[in-house]
């Protein structure tokens, strides 16, 4: 049966988007975002590099929300697009097969923002919205970021699964819901590769979603073996059980 996409959660998304891109809070992300942009990559020099913040992009009717920590520098502040065009076997080749594999998305390749990728039942976003300078954003850029989050939780209304990519995802997931109401209990759960945590109560008029961590697919993590395909792909596939069974 086809899904009906609420009017207004449409708009809250398009809105969302709209201040993502046009955002310019944090001065070190921008400097950097448009400095990359403007020197390029050499193999990318005939780009014309997207150069600012990036949005979420996805399924407004996901059950689940997947969160990476930033845009790459000659990845998605190239292309525009989350996990998109990343080195070769980067983050958002680890990161779309699996998807891909499980089921969320309809082809196993991210490499433009034209290149027909689509997710099913799945929306992906990050804590950060701008490169960051070594793929290590501030305390500061993170708490500025937060918000955007917040709002983007609040317009997917089917949203009962979070995983969370990386340790400073799952910390930026747990404080979303701490923004919107959720008693966590002290001290915080640990990040742990596998680990699943489930809450009670409601959060906007709707079950507390299970969150589940993972390794960031990063080439750090994958070239090193810390985080192989078999792990990630464990992990959304527990994501699948859980969306349906918290359907």
């Amino acid at each position: 049966m086809e899904r009906t996409i609420p009017a207004a959660g449409q708009r809250a998304l398009a809105l969302l988007e709209a201040e993502v891109v046009a955002c310019r809070r944090c001065p070190r992300l921008v400097a950097y975002r448009e400095r990359v942009a403007r020197e390029k990559k050499r193999e990318y020099r005939d780009w014309a590099y997207w150069g600012k913040p990036v949005p979420g992009f996805g399924d407004p009717q996901a059950r689940l929300l997947v969160v990476g920590l930033a845009p790459a520098a000659h990845g998605a502040n190239r292309t525009g697009r989350m996990f998109t065009g990343d080195l070769p076997n980067g983050a958002s080749t680890w990161l779309v097969r699996t998807l891909h594999r499980t089921g969320f998305a309809n082809q196993p390749t991210s490499l433009h923002r034209e290149d027909g990728l689509r997710l099913h039942d799945a929306y992906v976003t990050a804590a950060v919205r701008c490169a960051p300078p070594e793929n290590r954003p501030t305390p500061e850029e993170l708490e500025n970021c937060l918000p955007f989050l917040v709002r983007e939780f609040v317009a997917l209304p089917r949203v009962r699964v979070v995983v969370a990519l990386g340790a400073v995802a799952f910390q930026t997931a747990l404080k979303t819901l701490t923004h919107l109401g959720v008693q966590l209990p002290r001290p915080r759960p640990p990040f742990a590769h596998g680990a699943v945590y489930r809450f009670p109560g409601t959060v906007v008029g709707r079950p507390v979603p299970v969150v589940l961590c993972t390794y960031h697919p990063s080439r750090q993590n994958t070239q090193t073996g810390r985080l192989t395909a078999r792990m990630l792909d464990a992990v959304f596939w527990k994501a699948r059980r859980l969306v349906e069974e918290e359907a």
